[in-house]
């Protein structure tokens, strides 16, 4: 049985949307930072701090494989449940508004919540067919940039957020070594610049 204030530390972790789904994520299998962020369409960055925070609480484990991946595996399975009691003598307010008025105003508030839901679906269908035909393309020519998939591990991250070379080590299988080698390289070719400790996609190639 936890005591108070470990219960309210884990429920201040937990009220976080991300980490529970992260959680969730990591009930089903082991996964690492990249897996993460590509189910969860979150940056690695963000990824990273959910997890560093999780695994400081003690709520996730992590160990390396045979590539230098992290995979993050639940220490303990989490189950919150909570009890409402009715306190007896307590009184409750009158209610003022008609229910039929209260009924009519929630559908409609129901209604206007999804259209928008279903505009937002709409415009996100269409975007990802988009990033799907930009990544297309980029592949098709990409060929004086990116010598290998090796590269597109390293600036796939750098899509999202920019990166500190111990940020990428995190989120690749590259060792660090190859790593700064081929950022070296990407630096060269344009694709990728360097801005004080961080690295990030340069010029035409980030628009």
């Amino acid at each position: 049985m936890l005591e108070g204030n470990e219960v309210s530390r884990l429920l201040d972790i937990l009220g976080n949307r991300n980490r529970r789904r992260i959680i969730e994520l990591l009930r089903q299998k082991p996964c690492f930072v990249t897996e993460i962020s590509e189910r969860l369409v979150l940056s690695p960055k963000a990824v990273i701090e959910h997890l560093q925070l999780m695994e400081r609480a003690e709520l996730l484990i992590s160990c390396q494989d045979e590539r230098r991946r992290k995979y993050y595996y639940l220490s303990h399975d989490i189950n919150v449940i909570v009890n409402l009691q009715k306190q007896d003598g307590v009184t409750l307010p009158s209610i003022e508004e008609d229910q039929n008025t209260r009924f009519t105003r929630n559908v409609a508030a129901l209604q206007r919540m999804v259209r928008a839901r279903d505009e937002l679906l709409d415009n996100l269908d269409e975007l990802e067919r988009e990033i799907e035909s930009r990544f297309a393309e980029v592949m098709r020519v990409g060929g004086d940039h990116l010598s290998d998939e090796g590269d597109l591990e390293v600036i796939l991250p750098l899509f999202h957020v920019n990166l500190t070379i111990a940020e990428l080590e995190e989120v690749s299988s590259l060792s660090t070594d190859e790593l700064k080698q081929r950022l070296g390289n990407l630096v060269y070719t344009g694709v990728v610049e360097r801005v004080n400790d961080r690295y990030r996609i340069r010029g035409t190639h980030g628009e």
